[in-house]
């Protein structure tokens, strides 16, 4: 499988394994598929791991600790993370250590090679919540608890998740404290689906732009749109979810994939994998077939510009 400049991690592989799938959040698979696939997908040669607390609470960690019960390759990196939300400035350093420690304890290793703060960022004095935390909190609280963890060498840097305000991420890419890897919605709707929690546009290639002038490596998340840009959604959802509505908006895409001959999955890898600002593709697989689908779009011949072209020109708002 091709490697790809990855920042301090030097290089990894075109795809990565996410923690989606393999921690039952796509649709349900049994403990013994998920571990055989987690296991697979570094027989394929993917080189990076991406899980985190949330995907299946802690499952995706305990599938990766028993499949390879803490003895990884030194070639493979791996990632986990933590929600803060809109914790009392005192209690988020317990917090961020309590989470890494439990993460490490399921993953059964003794340090992760990236820690992601995985909630939005909102703009300072904007209201937070659980699932958000204001700028300044991430400033002056969070990112100073990141840069003790790494002195300790139990994570070796952080990220962020960068599903929040797009004005709050780019001034942290352009500004600072500037994460060393920053995930950013990679799809061909441009879409976070039901991760939009705030008024406005995403603008996730926009977060890109940013992320690349500032040499911050891009690891894209939700290639398939949480099965939106696949053939069949794996899970009842109502007719006005968010997933459901980038579903029917995305039949014309459909249509180029059947016209294509190959699934809408498949196209929807290889259109993110050939956006140039993306380091890595973040799979949601739970299975060996979706995982090899998937590796076949990664060692295929890439996209070309033509059908790209066309993809766009059907999907995209005029």
């Amino acid at each position: 499988m091709e490697t790809r400049p990855f920042g301090k991690l030097e290089t990894v592989s075109a795809l990565t394994l996410g923690g989606g799938g393999i921690g039952n959040i796509w649709g349900k698979t049994d403990r013994a598929e998920r571990v055989a696939t987690a296991r697979e997908a570094l027989d394929s040669g993917i080189t990076l791991i991406d899980v985190a607390p949330s995907y299946g609470d802690g499952e995706a960690e305990r599938v990766i600790g028993e499949a390879f019960a803490g003895r990884l390759s030194e070639k493979v990196r791996i990632t986990t993370k933590c929600r803060v939300g809109n914790l009392p400035a005192e209690e988020v350093a317990a917090h961020l250590e309590t989470s890494l420690t439990q993460s490490l304890e399921r993953l059964k290793l003794e340090r992760v090679d990236i820690y992601f703060l995985h909630n939005m960022i909102v703009p300072t004095g904007a209201v937070g919540d659980d699932r958000k935390s204001p700028k300044n909190l991430v400033v002056d609280e969070i990112v100073p608890t990141f840069e003790r963890l790494m002195a300790s060498g139990r994570i070796g840097g952080w990220g962020l998740t960068g599903i929040g305000v797009p004005d709050a991420l780019i001034g942290l890419l352009d500004q600072g404290p500037r994460p060393a890897f920053i995930q950013v919605i990679a799809n061909l709707l441009d879409s976070p689906g039901n991760l939009h929690r705030f008024e406005g546009p995403a603008k996730p290639r926009t977060i890109m732009a940013a992320a690349q002038r500032n040499n911050v490596p891009v690891l894209g998340i939700r290639a398939a749109q949480a099965g939106s840009l696949t053939d069949l959604i794996d899970r009842p959802l109502p007719h006005d979810h968010p997933e459901t509505r980038d579903f029917e908006r995305a039949a014309p895409f459909r249509a180029i994939a059947a016209e294509t001959g190959c699934s809408a999955a498949y196209l929807a890898h290889q259109y993110a994998l050939a956006l140039p600002a993306v380091a890595t593709v973040v799979l949601g697989v739970k299975s060996r077939a979706e995982l090899r689908e998937c590796v076949a779009a990664a060692t295929d011949e890439p996209m070309s510009a033509e059908v790209m072209q066309r993809i766009d020109a059907a999907v995209m708002p005029t």
